[in-house]
């Protein structure tokens, strides 16, 4: 929440339209798209250097049951990083860690999937945003990717006229994302008086393989490919 919040409406726009031209930086939003990523690689990384089979099992119920607090907290960003770790090839291959995962977390993963499907524009998705109430933490990447596709698709200019059509279109998504932080992000009481300082330097830190090389590799010594 801390980075989502650090991100200026405006580096939205600089993002797009190319932070040269306005001589302004996007650290924020560079920097909460990056963790975007490492999270992903973090799921990965922590399932392909488990050497145990049982552990691993351990390891998919975790993520899986982290994921659901994610969504619960309506941290939708941070849900879709570890669903879409969950489904990096390096795990989704390991037929043996999966076939042994109990059947009712199975099927919440199959539901979570759902809620990602892309299809009709993240039609499940947006439609299930549209029913949550603030503080939301959006699935970013496909705010950048709206804002982009209104951005590529239509022209700025209009002979000697700016398309404010297309402004209005851009200014709308960016809306979207101050109404996700329009209520600020009050844990819960019993969640907010426990010191959990030891997870919160754990989570800031995460150590990560971002080299999908080399996560199919130690994959592939933990389950090799039957022939």
């Amino acid at each position: 929440w801390e980075l989502f919040n650090c991100v200026h409406e405006l580096e939205l726009i600089y993002h797009i339209f190319g932070r040269h031209n306005f001589k302004k930086t996007t650290a924020n939003l560079d920097l909460f798209l990056r963790r975007f990523n490492e999270i992903q690689f973090w799921v990965a990384t922590e399932i392909c250097l488990c050497s145990q089979l049982s552990k691993r099992v351990q390891l998919l119920k975790k993520f899986i049951k982290i994921a659901a607090h994610c969504k619960e907290y309506r941290n939708l960003n941070s849900f879709f990083a570890l669903i879409m770790g969950l489904g990096n090839v390096a795990v989704s291959r390991l037929t043996q860690t999966w076939e042994k995962l109990p059947s009712k977390f199975k099927k919440i993963y199959t539901e979570f999937e759902n809620l990602m499907d892309p299809s009709r524009n993240h039609r499940v998705y947006r439609l299930t945003v549209a029913k949550l109430e603030p503080p939301i933490i959006p699935f970013m990447p496909l705010l950048i990717k709206d804002i982009t596709f209104t951005h590529e698709g239509n022209e700025t200019l209009t002979g000697d006229l700016v398309n404010f059509e297309k402004m209005h279109m851009i200014g709308n998504t960016v809306r979207s994302a101050r109404h996700c932080r329009s209520q600020p992000f009050n844990p819960d009481a019993s969640l907010s008086n426990k010191n959990h300082q030891d997870v919160r330097t754990y989570v800031r830190q995460l150590n990560v393989i971002d080299n999908q090389r080399t996560l199919s590799q130690l994959s592939q010594r933990l389950e090799p490919r039957r022939s």
